[in-house]
């Protein structure tokens, strides 16, 4: 896009490879899984990955890196060329390549091969770094970065993703983005215990002040990253907790966060944006889930891992159960987790249908909803039972229904006797509506009418 900063990435670039097939039996030779009908995808890998995520995202993209002319280079070069611009470094060896061996899409093993690593700058490198408006360092121990130090410490990148066979981030880098163990490796203290939020927060602090660096944010995984600037730490949360493939997430961190920043986004901004747009490529299905070179662009905005239509298309895909359940949720209470969780158990997703503020007064009154439909919606989706939330403007769900097409519709049981105008729709495509109890007693309307009471 025109109005994106152009970006430089600078690092060390490798080829993944992926072969996915099926294990149903052992070896006769060995207790090892035989992984049959393996089909083989390739992608570019390290800082070529976090390159092409960049480009994809709408970005004018320069790579920096040793690639060859061995069978994986030439590879690299190819599944690179259409999305940018490629300045190669000498490299001692071949491109390393990391091939991964998937059953039912879970990894058995990896297999590592090509040792190379970069020995000298170009004149062409050093140019493009001092020109470059925006500078992203995926350092994957190489030596891509420790060839340009120089020049990186003249002009600080904006983010530094490090690594521990590589060279500590310049002085004055304004973001660097270590995993957590990788965090608690760096830091000074290393006979401190590592794990959890303090031992993060101090492991950020102390690198902060030993790199000499603005900020250091430690990625948590699906509990999102901790950011540092050497005290008080913030914590940015995962949106969800997605525990799918998480390989290639750091790189789509990284990406994130420089263009983010390149684009004038503040280190707290930049983090939060990083943090949402990993769990979403976790959720999409990490690393093997990455388009393929000769695949159009993708979005600039990661997809919604909450998005029902998304969701309820992947698990009939897999042949499962859609569940969908509907209501206004104003006032969240006993009954109506229950009944959630209740029609949870029936399938194998749950998404709520929920009324929005117009629905719900042309229903209820004009004194409702007392929650607006941004945190009705927020507090369904911190539900562990709720796996998705759409909205309807409509009086009744039938219009949202026939889109979702769920297999089974819940309503609560205060509606037994009462006719479910959903249920002939449902039956339209093979579903069903059912009725499941509430908890006696309990009603938003109520809540409401004691809390009345109890301000009188």
């Amino acid at each position: 896009m025109a109005d994106r900063t152009p970006l430089v990435v600078v690092g060390d670039a490798l080829l993944d490879r992926d072969l996915t097939g099926s294990a149903d039996r052992l070896a006769p030779d060995a207790p090892v899984p035989v992984v049959s009908e393996c089909a083989e995808r390739i992608r570019p890998g390290g800082a070529a990955l976090a390159a092409y995520l960049a480009a994809r995202d709408g970005r004018e993209v320069t790579l920096i890196t040793g690639v060859g002319n061995d069978p994986a280079g030439l590879a690299l070069r190819e599944l690179l060329a259409p999305w940018l611009t490629l300045i190669p470094l000498p490299l001692t060896g071949t491109v390393p390549e990391k091939t991964r061996v998937l059953a039912q899409d879970r990894p058995v093993v990896r297999l590592d091969r090509g040792g190379g690593r970069v020995h000298e700058a170009t004149d062409e490198a050093r140019d493009a770094l001092r020109a470059a408006r925006a500078v992203l360092v995926s350092d994957y121990g190489r030596g891509a970065a420790d060839a340009l130090r120089d020049v990186l410490a003249a002009r600080p990148p904006l983010v530094w993703d490090p690594h521990p066979r590589g060279g500590s981030p310049v002085p004055g880098t304004r973001l660097v983005t270590p995993a957590e163990k990788e965090a608690h490796g760096f830091a000074p203290e290393t006979g401190r215990p590592g794990g959890g939020l303090r031992a993060a927060a101090l492991d950020a602090a102390a690198l902060v002040r030993d790199w000499r660096v603005a900020a250091v944010t430690v990625t948590l995984g699906s509990r999102g990253a901790l950011l540092s600037y050497g005290e008080h730490p913030l914590l940015v949360p995962a949106p969800a907790a997605h525990h799918g493939d998480s390989c290639g997430a750091g790189d789509r961190f990284a990406a994130t966060a420089a263009g983010l920043l390149a684009d004038g986004a503040l280190v707290g901004e930049a983090v939060e944006g990083a943090v949402s747009a990993a769990t979403a490529f976790v959720a999409a299905g990490g690393a093997a889930a990455v388009p393929s070179a000769d695949s159009g662009p993708v979005p600039a905005t990661p997809p919604d891992p909450d998005d029902p239509g998304a969701l309820t298309a992947r698990i009939r895909a897999e042949h499962g159960t859609v569940v969908a359940a509907g209501g206004c949720f104003d006032l969240l209470h006993a009954g109506h987790v229950g009944l959630l969780q209740a029609a949870r158990r029936l399938g194998d997703c749950l998404v709520v249908c929920v009324n929005s503020d117009a629905s719900v007064r042309r229903r209820k009154g004009g004194g409702r909803p007392v929650n607006p439909l941004a945190d009705r919606v927020r507090v369904l989706r911190a539900l562990a039972c709720v796996d998705a939330v759409a909205v309807f403007d409509e009086d009744t769900p039938e219009r949202l229904l026939g889109v979702l097409r769920p297999d089974v519709w819940v309503k609560g049981g205060d509606y037994a006797g009462a006719d479910l105008p959903e249920a002939a729709l449902l039956q339209e495509w093979g579903g069903q509506a059912v009725l499941l109890p509430y908890l006696d007693g309990r009603s938003s309307t109520a809540l409401l009418a004691r809390a009345a009471e109890g301000a009188r």
